[in-house]
C-alpha cells in the first residue's frame, strides 16, 4: 500500500471546492433565467424544422430566418393579447354606459332552473333577487366581489410577468436558430459523454418528442380555439375573440375549452332562440372533443415511444413542473423508456 501524499490530498481539496464554489455561484446565476431558458430551447427545437425550411426558401439566408419567424412569434403573442384588451375595453365601455344610463337590468330567470339538482333553488332564488334589484343583489355580495376582485387583479399581474417571459423566450429561441447547427452539435457531444454511445440518439428522441407534443398540444389547441372564435362570431357573439382565447389557454394547460364554451352553450338556450341555440351547440360540441382524436395522432406520428408513455409524462410533467412540463414531461420519461428498453435488450442479448 503507498503511502498517502498529504500535499497531493491538499491540492485536490483546495481544487475540488474551488470548483464547487464556480459551479455553485454558476447555477445561483442560472437559476431565475432557468424557465426562460427553458421555453426558449423548446421553441427553438419546435419550430426548426420551420426554420429550416424558410431558410431554404431564402436561398440559405439563416439570420433573416431567424429574424422573420421571431417577428413572427412576437405578433402572434402579442396579437391575441392586444384582442382581449380590445375586447375588455369594449366590455368594460359597455357597462359603463349602461351604468350611467341606469339601464342595467338582468332578466328574469328561465323556471327550469329550479328543477336543476343541488344549485337549482338557490340559483334561482339569486338570479330572481337581481332581477328585481340589481343594486341591493350587488350590495349582498360586494365582500365576495371584492375578494373576486382582488385576485383577478393578482392573475392579471401573474399573466404580465409570463407575457414578457414569452416575448423574451421567443427572442432567445431566435439566437438560438441562427446558432442552431452549432448549439445541436454541442448538445450532441455532451449527450455522449453522458449517455456514451447513445448520446446523439437520445438527442433525437428528445427533440422528435418536444415537436410531437408541440403540434398535440399547441396545434391542437390552436385549431379548437380558431373553431371556436369562428363559430362564436358567426352566430353573433361580441365576446368571441376574448373567449377564444382563453379557450386556448385552457386547451394548452390540459383542461379543455369546455369551461368557456359549455356556459356559452347554456347561455344561448336562454338568449337566443331554440333553433339557433341547437344549431350553436351541434357546432361547438365537436370542438370540445376533437382533441381526443387528433392529439394520439399528432403525439405518436414517427417516434418508437408508446403513446401511453408520452401522455403519462405530459400529464406528470404539467402536474410537477407546470406548464413547462407540457414539454419536459415526455422528453424525460421517453428518455429513461428508451434507456430501459435497450438495457432489457441487451441483457437479453
Amino acid at each position: 500500500m503507498q503511502p498517502i501524499d498529504e500535499g497531493k490530498v491538499i491540492d485536490l481539496t483546495i481544487r475540488i471546492g474551488f470548483l464547487g464554489l464556480f459551479i455553485y455561484g454558476t447555477l445561483m446565476m442560472i437559476a431565475p433565467l432557468f424557465g426562460l431558458m427553458l421555453w426558449a430551447v423548446i421553441l427553438a427545437v419546435a419550430i426548426y424544422p420551420l426554420h429550416a425550411a424558410v431558410t431554404r426558401w431564402l436561398g440559405g439566408r439563416r439570420k433573416l430566418s431567424a429574424v422573420l419567424l421571431t417577428l413572427l412569434g412576437i405578433a402572434i403573442t402579442l396579437g391575441p393579447v392586444a384582442l382581449l384588451g380590445a375586447g375588455i375595453v369594449e366590455a368594460g365601455h359597455g357597462v359603463t354606459t349602461i351604468l350611467k344610463a341606469g339601464n342595467l337590468h338582468v332578466p328574469a330567470p328561465p323556471e327550469q332552473i329550479k328543477t336543476w339538482p343541488l344549485i337549482g333553488p338557490q340559483l334561482h332564488l339569486a338570479w330572481s333577487g337581481a332581477h328585481e334589484n340589481i343594486a341591493q343583489t350587488l350590495g349582498k355580495f360586494s365582500p365576495q366581489l371584492l375578494k373576486v376582485g382582488e385576485v383577478a387583479l393578482e392573475r392579471l399581474a401573474t399573466v404580465g410577468i409570463g407575457i414578457v417571459t414569452i416575448l423574451l423566450s421567443v427572442l432567445i429561441s431566435g439566437v438560438l436558430l441562427i446558432a442552431g447547427e452549432d448549439f445541436a452539435r454541442g448538445t450532441r457531444r455532451f449527450a455522449n459523454r453522458v449517455f456514451a454511445d447513445t448520446g446523439a440518439e437520445m438527442v433525437g428522441l428528445a427533440s422528435a418528442t418536444v415537436r410531437n407534443v408541440s403540434r398535440g398540444v399547441i396545434g391542437v389547441a390552436v385549431i379548437q380555439a380558431l373553431l371556436s372564435g369562428i363559430i362564436m362570431a358567426a352566430f353573433g357573439l361580441s365576446m368571441a375573440g376574448p373567449l377564444a382565447l382563453i379557450a386556448l389557454v385552457l386547451s394548452i394547460i390540459q383542461i379543455g375549452p369546455w369551461p368557456v364554451l359549455l356556459p356559452v352553450i347554456i347561455w344561448a338556450f336562454t338568449s337566443m332562440d331554440p333553433g339557433k341555440a341547437v344549431l350553436l351547440a351541434l357546432c361547438l360540441a365537436p370542438v370540445m372533443i376533437v382533441d381526443n382524436i387528433l392529439k394520439p395522432i399528432f403525439m405518436s406520428r414517427g417516434l418508437d415511444t408508446p403513446m401511453l408513455v408520452i401522455l403519462i409524462g405530459l400529464l406528470g410533467g404539467l402536474m410537477a413542473f407546470g406548464v413547462v412540463g407540457i414539454f419536459v414531461g415526455p422528453v424525460i420519461l421517453s428518455v429513461f423508456y428508451a434507456l430501459f428498453i435497450r438495457w432489457i435488450e441487451q441483457a437479453e442479448g
